[in-house]
């Protein structure tokens, strides 16, 4: 009897969760055809349908296997690599390089990174001038696109924006999974405010100097997109700079820790879209009546967003993005997304459902393209 009973909650989430999937299946299927289905060769078609499959199979994992953080980080990983790898590519076919130089500038032929966005703010409002040399309209990651992209994905999900949209976090997160157990076991909380004084300084620094300081001297990202061609010893420091800090927050201290280093104590926007957490749609919350203060939620999170007094007091801090990672970890199912203003235990599945839908497809949209284009390259070779 036990058996039959077995078999059939699990024939009905099957079907549930199938039935879960289906119009993301066909949100994916249009926005990355265009509603085109006619490819230029094999190396594209197969390029989308390998996207495609991925895609929809982690997410259909996602809620059949009831884990968040496990598909959502394989997709987040891959996302990152294939979009480093399509842009320098781009760049090489565009450029002959992975730099730019003064011309670039002068153009407005550097692609617009969402991380310049705080430096953006002060200076536009106060001097209606954009200080990013990127186009406002037209072209590959234009920066109307993407402001929108942002806007909308940071008022939905606040700071998970980090976790399901960022271009660049699936490396440290990447890294930060790589040894099983850490090396470096103790981190001082500190840390994790350190990017609230890197937000004031460059923003700071930006609108005095109409000039994107973060971007243009420590973003560790440089390293695998793109930076300014060396031509003298400023240029020179830059590119140290760059490629040393990808080296020890993006790989060595991930590696160490287990922690998202680069993101928990430099990122200025991770830092902007913790303060949106007070006004997204949805949250983190903690149903101490089930939690047994394990805090092995607290130990497990990569962004050190959670202390035992957050667990105490029943929520997640202004830090957390809602990466599903203690919610995986946590056995008694204490920790929930919730819709704000519900209380903790309340409307779980729906919550659930809901949050990881809209927060998958847009994910979904920023990793799209740079996989199936990254795909498409390499199929190319192997095909030609």
């Amino acid at each position: 009897m036990d058996n039959i009973l077995n078999n059939y909650k699990a024939t009905r989430n099957i079907w549930r969760s199938i039935l879960y999937s289906l119009p993301m299946l066909l949100i994916t299927l249009v926005l990355m055809s265009g509603g085109d289905l006619n490819f230029k060769g094999h190396a594209e078609l197969y390029a989308f349908t390998i996207t495609f499959i991925f895609l929809n199979t982690c997410f259909f994992l996602m809620h059949y296997k009831g884990k968040t953080d496990l598909y959502r980080s394989v997709v987040f990983i891959v996302f990152a690599i294939f979009l480093s790898f399509s842009f320098i590519t781009n760049m090489f076919e565009y450029r002959g390089a992975m730099t730019f130089n003064q011309a670039d500038i002068i153009e407005c032929n550097v692609p617009f990174c969402h991380l310049v966005i705080p430096m953006m703010i002060v200076p536009a409002a106060l001097t209606e001038s954009i200080i990013f040399p990127g186009s406002i309209l037209n072209g590959f990651a234009n920066i109307s696109t993407m402001l929108v992209l942002w806007g909308v994905a940071t008022i939905v999900m606040g700071r998970g924006f980090c976790s399901w949209g960022c271009f660049y976090g699936g490396w440290d997160d990447g890294f930060s999974r790589l040894i099983k157990k850490p090396v470096i076991k103790r981190i001082d909380t500190i840390w994790r405010w350190m990017p609230f004084a890197v937000l004031f300084v460059v923003v700071i620094s930006a609108s005095l100097t109409l000039v994107p300081t973060y971007c243009d001297w420590i973003c560790p990202f440089k390293a695998v997109t793109e930076f300014e061609a060396v031509t003298s010893a400023e240029s020179a420091i830059k590119a140290v700079i760059f490629f040393s800090l990808f080296a020890m927050l993006v790989i060595i201290l991930p590696l160490l820790t287990k922690k998202r280093t680069q993101c928990t104590s430099l990122c200025p926007l991770g830092a902007l879209n913790s303060l949106s957490n007070k006004i997204s749609a949805f949250t983190v919350k903690i149903d101490t009546k089930r939690c047994t203060m394990c805090m092995k939620c607290v130990k497990t999170c990569k962004l050190s967003a959670l202390t035992p007094d957050d667990v105490k007091a029943g929520r997640a801090s202004l830090l957390c993005s809602k990466c599903g990672q203690c919610i995986d970890t946590c056995r008694q199912g204490a920790i929930q997304f919730s819709i704000r203003g519900f209380e903790a235990g309340k409307l779980i599945d729906l919550s659930r459902n809901l949050f990881i839908f809209i927060s998958f497809l847009f994910m979904a949209i920023f990793a799209s393209g740079s996989i199936q284009n990254g795909l498409s390259k390499i199929l190319t070779l192997i095909i030609n």
